[in-house]
């Protein structure tokens, strides 16, 4: 389980395929304190260290993984937002975030707002229990994030600078493709009152 808390950046710095799959060997300043087969959240997927080399550690995304998410889309020199695991006893600063991305969306919009910046971001409602709340979580990139204007097939997100600086989102564009993973109390809500219809 992760919090939506980024940790650190990471930068990619080498990508393989191996058959259907694709390693990615991402360099960090905690790449070294991790271990063989620790789940470590990239980019708000949760994928497994294989392998540990100084300050690059290397994780291998899966067919049904590429699937789901941005991960397919990343180059050589890509800034990737890292989380380690939660610790059982930690904060939960953020909200629970199982690193099972649910699908992508699309920035379709930034907005200045003289010290802080709105992203809306639109994805395909093709799932039922995939749903936003006014004031509720989403994760975007990872980051846990409190939903504004939420719509049927759209959400805004309020960006302060401080989450600017030590994530990914600095690099994101309108156009751009990112991952999202619906808070998972909503989730379950959701599918409970469709079974109820």
């Amino acid at each position: 389980m992760f919090t939506g808390i980024i940790e650190t950046l990471g930068k990619v710095t080498r990508i393989e395929t191996e058959q259907q799959n694709i390693n990615f060997y991402v360099e960090s300043s905690i790449s070294d304190q991790l271990k063989i087969d620790q789940s470590v959240s990239h980019n708000g997927v949760c994928l497994t260290v294989v392998a540990i080399q100084a300050q690059t550690h290397k994780v291998t995304a899966i067919q049904e993984t590429l699937a789901k998410s941005n991960l397919g889309l990343l180059k050589v020199g890509d800034l990737i937002n890292l989380e380690r695991c939660t610790v059982a006893g930690g904060r939960l600063d953020g909200h629970i975030v199982q690193g099972h991305v649910d699908q992508t969306a699309t920035c379709v919009a930034i907005e200045d707002q003289n010290g802080s910046w709105l992203f809306t971001f639109e994805y395909q409602k093709n799932l039922q229990d995939n749903v936003t709340v006014e004031k509720g979580s989403v994760t975007v990139n990872g980051i846990s994030l409190t939903v504004v204007n939420s719509q049927d097939s759209r959400f805004s997100v309020a960006i302060i600078p401080y989450t600017i600086e030590y994530t990914n989102l600095q690099s994101v564009k309108v156009g751009d493709t990112i991952n999202i993973e619906f808070d998972i109390i909503g989730k379950y809500v959701a599918k409970i009152l469709d079974a109820r219809a």
